[in-house]
């Protein structure tokens, strides 16, 4: 693992209204760690990956990207040379081919004029093939994306997400609209690519048990604020069971 900080978060604060999602946080992440984030519904943990994508304001605080404020990046090709998404939702258009949802990963670089020609004539298609071969899915690479399984399309999420090759991805329950079999499958496959391109993953999870079977280090929210932060091997049943007791237990 590498000694450069890849997230910085100083006193981070988001609400919404009267509720509080964000409570001051602060914590850093090292590149090529595989952190994480669990705890109740409506604990933060959305809230928490939307803004360290830059997708919701905060209040106060401030976060750091490689040392970089978040502020600095513009939505653009260095944003997305940083930071990579995938969702339960997997953010596919349907109607496309596989191979065009996966090249989409390169629409940072390409800009609008070349990525409406490539939907007529696939550019780099080389690289979408590859990143296909890596998921298993060389087999649907023209075929209409919707008419994949929930955990193909989830794949084809990940590919799209090599060609990209972001630094690090922030991954909102990705398993979570998949059956147990598939999840498994899908998320060692996800923290087998991770660590073969040396990248830096933050995942919110409903399972505890995917938590400790993947990742190397567990933060934990409550309320907003941070419960634990701990390397997954000192997360104890004892903290678990206080972390998911009664309020908040039951809601996002």
């Amino acid at each position: 693992m590498s000694s450069k900080t890849m997230l910085e978060a100083k006193n981070i604060t988001k609400h919404y209204e009267r509720k509080i999602a964000l409570s001051s946080l602060s914590f850093s992440i090292k590149q090529g760690e595989l952190v994480a984030l669990i705890g109740p519904s409506g604990a933060g943990k959305t809230s928490l990956l939307n803004s360290i994508a830059g997708l919701i304001p905060l209040q106060s605080g401030e976060l750091l990207i490689d040392e970089k404020p978040l502020s600095s990046y513009k939505k653009g090709k260095l944003f997305a040379k940083k930071v990579g998404v995938i969702r339960q939702q997997f953010d596919l258009i349907g109607p496309l081919a596989v191979i065009h949802n996966v090249l989409a990963g390169k629409l940072a670089d390409w800009g609008v004029i070349k990525a409406l020609f490539s939907l007529l004539l696939p550019r780099d298609k080389e690289i979408a093939i590859k990143a296909l071969e890596r998921v298993g899915l060389t087999d649907k690479t023209f075929e209409i994306t919707s008419s994949l399984s929930g955990g193909e399309q989830q794949r084809v999420a990940m590919a799209r997400l090599m060609v990209q090759k972001p630094e690090m991805i922030l991954a909102d329950e990705p398993v979570a609209s998949l059956d147990p079999a598939r999840a498994d499958d899908v998320l060692a496959m996800l923290i087998k690519i991770v660590l073969e391109e040396k990248q830096t993953l933050i995942a919110s999870l409903h399972s505890v048990e995917y938590a400790r079977k993947y990742f190397t280090r567990i933060i934990s929210l409550k309320n907003g604020e941070i419960f634990f932060d701990l390397p997954t091997e000192k997360v104890t049943d004892d903290l678990l069971a206080e972390l998911y007791q009664l309020e908040g237990a039951s809601s996002r």
